[in-house]
């Protein structure tokens, strides 16, 4: 990132990024002057200059654009929101954010890329009647912030008639630009579930395939989402829908939750010597495959029959010997006089805990009616249409990936709806005693005006989603007041959760609104901006919450929001303060001047990022500090 772009206090620009990577990697694909060379770069792509264009892609009107707004950067922030904030005290990174999600995702680049475990949203379908959101719009030429319900309640957006030429490019543009990001902040190992239905399932697919390439595909869930249709449904009845989920790299394992015809299939056999264990089924021991390990390739011998393996076997000899004498081996005898070797797995592993198994493409239920019956008893009759049932969402956010148990990963929906993805993790945590946290963006679309939720006083969605976890914070703690302590429960601390919420805001910098000269050079425009800063900035911060300030800076130079602050005691002129988050720590001060003696104290710090006003350092202490600190001193 440029000096001028930290400056400007935006999040990362992707488009840059990517170039100065290619241009490390490829600099002969660049011309003296520095720009990418288009004809160079076809070289490559097509060595022998063919002329044929034609080739397999997905193509449709807008892509192109929707792919510059996904990466180019952001000047927004977060405002935290104690007001409706619960318990904020045991959020631990638990967060609900009003505000348009595209925007809030380039906000939390920074701070979240490639930190989310699994991604799980319920996008609106492409029916005609829901709205499609608007990206197109330019701070220099619509009012913005008012735009996207910073300055009122509610945002504007666009009906996506089917009489408009543009019915699916107006879908899949909105989908694109946020997906690109999606994959941003998708950890390695990450995934994302989807939820669609039969209007853009097969163009979300091949959108999917386009951004996460068709071998991370994990597989389609077919999912029958409620019991049947009305008496006057005509034609044919559609009692399903469909979850795509891809891996942001390729997946060597994922297990799930057993499901109920599963679970039926180890309820046919018995074992008397292992029945808390509950039922079994039986796996083969014999591999088709040969990966020539000496160590595999051994002969048994059971009921005096010797029984060598048809390539090798699956288990080292000890292990299967010793499965052999704890009867968990069925032979089998074939008229051939060869032999069926298979090891019993049981339904539960040796604490009693039931195993997973490999998930399943079409689910049978829960049914959208539950999630339904879900809201309506925490908030009211007919508050929130069609939301999903928190029981398919445990069901996602309890897979196994690369066979690693995971309780503390992060959890995002930036199309949060009624918060079903948040009352899925709190209750998962309740369960398992796991940390799992949500992160939930809803932008703040106002109800209708004849709807029961805002006769119920929800003007806004988000209030909606925010109010519904409230009362399942409520209702998980009173279930826990009921709890009678046994002695197994001494050692453990209560159940406690919350969460934070947050809005999306126009930077608490003015600078932001600083327009570079594109006549001038970075040097020219660098100096504009520092008199602007003079001018503009420094009585303004001093009037603002230093909270905001806090987490603006704190979340654009890369640290997650839910982080810890502490004032450090060995600083005698200026308020330093420790910043930690769950990965990195560092030290800030926003002080308007730096003193002698803080360079002096920084000196047992010089291991650690120093954050400050630039502002706040003369030439001479600038220098010093770049001095001992090297790389380590960010001065914005």
């Amino acid at each position: 990132m440029s000096k001028l772009d930290k400056k400007l206090m935006q999040t990362p620009d992707l488009n840059k990024e990517r170039l100065e990577k290619l241009k490390i990697l490829f600099p002969d694909l660049f011309t003296l002057e520095g720009k990418l060379n288009p004809d160079e770069l076809k070289k490559i792509i097509d060595p022998d200059l063919v002329k044929e264009t034609e080739r397999f892609e997905f193509k449709w009107f807008g892509k192109s654009e929707a792919k510059r707004n996904a990466f180019t950067p952001s000047k927004a922030t977060l405002v935290y929101d104690q007001e409706k904030s619960v318990n904020p005290e045991y959020a631990d990174g638990n967060m609900i954010i009003e505000g348009e999600n595209l925007e809030t995702m380039k906000v939390l680049l920074s701070g979240y890329r490639e930190r989310i475990k699994c991604i799980y949203i319920d996008p609106p379908y492409n029916t005609g009647k829901d709205f499609v959101y608007s990206d197109k719009w330019d701070e220099s030429k619509e009012e913005y912030w008012e735009h996207i319900g910073v300055i009122q309640d509610g945002v504007k957006v666009d009906t996506n008639l089917e009489t408009s030429g543009r019915f699916h490019s107006n879908w899949l543009n909105m989908m694109y630009s946020r997906l690109l990001l999606a994959r941003q902040l998708l950890k390695d190992d990450g995934v994302i579930f989807i939820s669609i239905d039969d209007n853009e399932m097969h163009h979300l697919r091949k959108v999917c395939d386009d951004i996460f390439g068709e071998e991370s595909l994990i597989g389609v869930f077919s999912w029958k989402n409620k019991y049947g249709a009305g008496a006057k449904t005509k034609g044919l009845i559609e009692v399903h829908e469909y979850v795509l989920c891809y891996s942001k790299n390729l997946l060597i394992d994922i297990e799930s939750e057993l499901a109920k015809e599963q679970i039926g299939e180890y309820d046919k056999k018995r074992d008397e010597k292992y029945s808390t264990r509950g039922g079994y089924i039986t796996q083969p021991l014999m591999t088709k495959s040969l990966d020539d390990r000496d160590n595999l390739k051994y002969k048994i011998i059971y009921n005096g029959d010797e029984i060598p393996p048809r390539k090798q076997w699956v288990w080292e000899e000890s292990r299967l010997s010793k499965a052999i004498e704890n009867n968990e081996i069925v032979f089998k005898k074939k008229k051939n006089g060869e032999y069926s070797v298979r090891a019993k797995v049981y339904l539960k592993d040796e604490n009693g805990l039931i195993r997973k198994g490999k998930p399943i493409s079409s689910l049978n239920g829960p049914f959208n009616q539950e999630g339904t019956e879900e809201v309506a008893e925490l908030i009211g009759e007919d508050i929130f249409s069609f939301p999903k049932p928190k029981k398919l969402l445990k069901y996602f956010i309890s897979f196994i990936l690369n066979n690693m148990e995971d309780k503390n990963g992060i959890y995002l929906d930036f199309f949060a709806g009624s918060g079903t993805t948040a009352h899925a993790v709190m209750e998962l945590n309740k369960k398992d005693n796991g940390s799992r946290k949500f992160i939930l963006v809803q932008i703040p679309e106002l109800t209708d005006e004849k709807s029961e939720a805002y006769k119920a006083g929800y003007k806004k969605i988000s209030d909606i989603t925010i109010e519904r976890n409230k009362r399942v914070i409520q209702k998980l703690e009173k279930e826990e007041a009921k709890k009678q302590p046994s002695l197994l429960d001494l050692d453990k601390k209560p159940f406690k959760t919350g969460f934070k919420v947050y809005k999306l805001a126009k930077s608490n910098f003015p600078r932001v609104d600083f327009a570079p000269d594109p006549a001038k050079t970075e040097e020219e425009n660098l100096a504009l901006l520092n008199q602007y800063i003079d001018d503009k900035e420094a009585m303004y911060l001093a009037m603002i919450d230093e909270k905001n300030i806090f987490d603006e800076v704190i979340l654009k130079n890369g640290f997650m929001i839910n982080y810890s602050k502490e004032q450090v005691n060995d600083f005698s002129k200026n308020k330093v303060f420790q910043i930690k988050d769950d990965f990195k720590e560092c030290l800030i001060c926003m002080d308007m001047s730096i003193a002698n003696e803080t360079l002096k104290e920084l000196e047992q710090y010089k291991d650690k990022i120093f954050i400050c006003l630039e502002r706040a350092l003369n030439t001479t202490m600038k220098w010093n500090l770049k001095h001992l600190l090297g790389e380590k001193l960010i001065a914005f």
